[in-house]
């Protein structure tokens, strides 16, 4: 036997007073919305406009503030400009300012490096500020690119969805399935050349992971993957693998062949005590999961500080060039 319907309680007829003042709530957090939309973006043409003066007008570095904005204007776009003015180190912007124009960055691609600490990840962030001002003149003045413009510590591969345990070639599968986005990562004018390059020597037969040519450095670079972390001896086959390629593969016109060894750690004290870049050879890590961002951040915080502080160190153990003069200068009791 069916019940009654229940029937609903009897609602309150909305007033036209209670309408009216929504309506008016409404359009006050819109007008706050926009008008704090408008202080921002003049905030922002004026910060703009201010850094433009500063660059341009200050004394002895007018005619090179002119050709900064003269260059910049050309080549960036003002989505470009929005994205680099709120980076606050001036080596970190103008570091992202030339590789924008040198490897035709998109916006989207801009945002990107930055977001991923690209900057931060380079060689060239862990040098004193005059050295690296130097090597970013260099590329701006001369379209030269160095290996710590190009080269970075860790590569972010979590792209390549590898979990848990793995083989090597399991990792050289994937970069393969994924090489346009690995070239990516590794930065604009990588080709790639080869995998699992032959090189035979007598009777012997190495194989080379991955090779690859790179446009703006005019040189191969030798890739060789590594499950475990970096060991010493890892360097005495990447130093056969580049002479072999230096004397088989470099042609005219070419610098001599530089390799990577990407690992899955390193310690740094053992990589700065080798001397790798004296025999052109780059270590680094890669990461298959990326960790939380401020984790990351901090982790290369401290890599940056570990490497000036022993480049400070090395400065003042080193004599100057005039104390050296006077002690070769002294005779021999």
């Amino acid at each position: 036997m069916r019940g009654k319907p229940v029937e609903s309680p009897d609602l309150p007829v909305s007033s036209p007073q209670l309408l009216g003042d929504i309506r008016q709530m409404i359009e006050e957090t819109r007008s706050a919305v926009a008008a704090t939309v408008n202080i921002g973006l003049t905030m922002l043409y004026w910060r703009i406009g201010r850094r433009i003066g500063q660059e341009t007008l200050k004394g002895a570095r007018a005619d090179y503030g002119k050709q900064i904005v003269a260059t910049l204007s050309q080549q960036l776009s003002w989505s470009h400009f929005r994205e680099l003015l709120p980076l606050e180190k001036p080596r970190q912007r103008d570091f992202y300012a030339e590789m924008c124009r040198v490897e035709r960055w998109s916006v989207r691609t801009l945002r990107q490096k930055i977001a991923s600490m690209l900057y931060e990840r380079t060689a060239l962030s862990k040098k004193p500020d005059e050295l690296a001002k130097l090597e970013i003149q260099a590329l701006r003045d001369e379209e030269r690119m160095t290996p710590d413009l190009v080269f970075r510590d860790p590569y972010l591969l979590d792209f390549l969805g590898l979990k848990d345990t793995f083989q090597e070639k399991d990792l050289e599968a994937a970069i393969l399935r994924q090489l346009e986005a690995f070239i990516m990562e590794l930065g604009t004018g990588f080709t790639f050349v080869a995998r699992q390059k032959r090189i035979t020597m007598d009777q012997d037969d190495f194989y080379l992971d991955l090779l690859f040519y790179h446009r703006y450095l005019r040189r191969l670079v030798a890739v060789e993957l590594k499950l475990e972390s970096f060991q010493p001896a890892h360097t005495g086959q990447m130093e056969l693998y580049l002479r072999w390629l230096d004397k088989h593969e470099r042609v005219p016109g070419e610098e001599s062949p530089v390799g990577l060894i990407l690992c899955a750690g390193a310690d740094a004290e053992q990589v700065e005590l080798l001397q790798l870049e004296g025999k052109s050879i780059r270590v680094a890590e890669y990461l298959v999961e990326l960790p939380p961002a401020d984790m990351l951040r901090e982790r290369l915080h401290r890599a940056i500080e570990h490497t000036r502080e022993r480049v400070a160190l090395e400065t003042l153990s080193q004599p100057s060039a005039k104390t050296s003069k006077k002690i070769s200068g002294r005779k021999k009791p």
